[in-house]
């Protein structure tokens, strides 16, 4: 008895530890308009922020702006092929991908893709790049060393945020038909459908790659945790509303989930590969919706604005709201032990 005491105590001590998470800091980027993804470069120390027409590159150290990637019209995500020195934006608006030099951050091409190029990934095994195109509903395949488009797949939904395992395996969550598809980044082939329910219109997405489990983050406040080997859902967790984003600490073993509707972001603790618990709930802001996990601190990073209040007689979220000038800024939360 004592043995098992002993053993639930340190247990409930270590996922308390674990769990200690906590809004540190806040980065003035100034500008105007709208925003989408965050990526973090470990390795190189920077971060890169989507921002209406260009990306802010910021130190990750010091935090302070080291740079621009300008011209990409309708900017929402960044991918980073470290080994080859280039990264990628999806340029939305010009349904095209701007491909830059990691060091100098000089633009070095751009290629075409589907309408709305929106999530992007690098997959290493294939050294390809995927857009996952929302109003045509298709992904683009890009050679990430030649910088040229491969072909264009139907996917059957509208596409939300993708993930890679690494080893021949590209996942993306099709909002609209609440699935999760498994394409082979080699063939461009889709493998599977997976059905998420009850989760509903699934946007952002994360992976553990060594415990093969996906986090699906869904619109109406919930979290699906499915295994990459049978596509079978077998944890849903509560998060909060307006969530679009997902990570996953692999270091930590923490799963996020970064809710705009109520300004909080969702800890979640793996204490199995079967057992998933939330932790808790940090305060953040209301908007602060997309977010960046750098694995050397395992802080994170959210992108955040001052609203204006909506126009007389209209309702809803901050997508209704204008965002008032100048107050762009990032969020820092950072584990507390």
């Amino acid at each position: 008895m004592l043995r098992l005491i002993f053993a639930v105590s340190l247990t409930a001590t270590l996922l308390s530890a674990a769990s200690s998470y906590k809004l540190v800091k806040t980065i003035p980027v100034g500008g105007s308009g709208g925003w989408d993804y965050l990526a973090a470069d470990a390795h190189h120390r920077r971060l890169y922020v989507s921002h209406r027409t260009e990306v802010d590159v910021l130190n990750l150290d010091t935090n302070k702006l080291v740079g621009k990637i300008p011209d990409t019209d309708g900017v929402h995500g960044i991918a980073i092929a470290r080994r080859l020195n280039r990264g990628f934006v999806s340029d939305g608006l010009a349904n095209q991908v701007t491909i830059f030099n990691l060091k100098t951050l000089a633009t070095l091409s751009t290629v075409k893709t589907g309408r709305d190029p929106d999530a992007i990934v690098y997959d290493p095994f294939t050294r390809r790049v995927f857009t996952f195109n929302g109003r045509s509903q298709d992904m683009t395949a890009i050679d990430a060393v030649s910088g040229r488009a491969i072909r264009t797949v139907a996917l059957g939904g509208k596409p939300e945020f993708a993930v890679t395992d690494g080893h021949g395996n590209l996942y993306d969550n099709l909002e609209d038909k609440s699935e999760l598809i498994r394409i082979d980044p080699k063939t461009l082939q889709i493998e599977d459908r997976w059905p998420l329910a009850p989760c509903q219109s699934p946007s952002g997405l994360a992976i553990d790659v060594q415990h093969h489990r996906l986090f699906s983050v869904c619109r109406n406040s919930v979290m699906a945790v499915v295994d990459t080997d049978t596509g079978k859902v077998i944890a849903h967790l509560p998060t909060g509303p307006g969530t679009d984003a997902a990570r996953f600490d692999a270091a930590r073993k923490l799963a996020f989930a970064s809710n705009g509707g109520n300004g909080t972001l969702t800890v979640i603790g793996e204490q199995s590969p079967n057992r998933f618990s939330v932790l808790e709930n940090v305060r953040t802001e209301r908007g602060a919706r997309t977010m960046a996990l750098d694995t050397k601190t395992n802080r994170i990073y959210l992108s955040d604005a001052r609203f204006a209040p909506a126009p007389a007689g209209q309702r809803g979220g901050h997508h209704r709201h204008a965002i008032v000038p100048g107050t762009f800024k990032l969020l820092v939360v950072a584990p507390q032990r």
